[in-house]
């Protein structure tokens, strides 16, 4: 076993939460995909394939078109982070597209990182958490995801957030001037609130408070973070109705103003292998 216990383990993960991500590939997955996929799974594991097995049609209904589903045997070469331990030697299901001519590709020796959990009462077998959760190991691909795993396996990592509760605008003393207070609501009902400031002859202030006081010298995310992707890849593209609080019409058109301008400040949820 290279980790046992129920205690979440990461493995050789310098500390720190916003540490820089390396810049992302011009294809392959993005920072949104690698987050989704490591927020999902139980293990994150190196390993390399030592032998795979298609199975017959009649015991894979469902594999799509174009792919063959492998039954794969793999040596664990590293246990990247685990909330469980996870044996030298796994296997594990996975559908592969075939190649140009129609045939199951060879991956004997080759290096995969895969974002599974551990199936019960089996021992050292692997269920991948999606279509897309084996991925071709390299020491980039880890470089990305280590960072990510460093603030999901931290204390206090920041909670999933399920959707927004309330919104209020509330217009100053000067024209142009404004606060409007958006609370959110999360998977572990832990608070989060943003706060837009608005002053005469200023561009608009925002940021997020991660508890129950509300900051006022809270800043937003720094982007590709656990937070920023909190926040980008599960708010509403709008505010929803029910939850402006603001009776007046021009309140109520600042409120969604002011969260429109949040969502296009925290810039696009960018997929490519994942789904939200």
């Amino acid at each position: 076993m290279l980790a046992a216990g129920p205690a979440a383990t990461l493995a050789q993960v310098p500390q720190g939460g916003n540490t820089p991500q390396p810049a992302a590939p011009a294809s392959g997955p993005t920072y949104a995909d690698l987050a989704t996929l490591s927020d999902a799974a139980e293990l994150v594991v190196r390993v390399q394939i030592r032998k795979t097995t298609a199975l017959r049609p009649e015991r894979a209904p469902n594999v799509a078109p174009g792919f063959a589903r492998l039954y794969v045997e793999a040596q664990t070469l590293a246990l990247i982070a685990g909330r469980s331990g996870v044996g030298g030697a796994v296997t594990y299901l996975v559908d592969v597209p075939l190649d140009p001519k129609g045939k199951v590709p060879k991956l004997k020796k080759r290096e995969f990182l895969l974002f599974a959990k551990s199936v019960p009462g089996r021992a050292g077998e692997l269920q991948l958490i999606a279509p897309a959760a084996q991925l071709d190991y390299t020491p980039a691909l880890e470089a990305r995801v280590r960072p990510i795993l460093t603030e999901l396996y931290a204390k206090d990592p920041a909670p999933r957030i399920t959707g927004v509760s309330d919104a209020l605008a509330v217009p100053g003393t000067l024209t142009g001037e404004s606060e409007t207070q958006i609370f959110l609501t999360t998977e572990n009902r832990s608070p989060v609130s943003i706060t837009v400031l608005r002053r005469p002859g200023q561009r608009p202030q925002w940021g997020v408070s991660w508890g129950e006081i509300i900051d006022s010298a809270a800043r937003p995310p720094s982007p590709e973070t656990l937070r920023w992707y909190r926040l980008a890849c599960a708010l509403p593209a709008q505010l929803p109705s029910s939850a402006n609080l603001s009776r007046e019409a021009a309140e109520r058109r600042l409120a969604a103003g002011d969260y429109a301008f949040v969502r296009q400040s925290l810039g696009p949820c960018e997929r490519r292998i994942t789904q939200g």
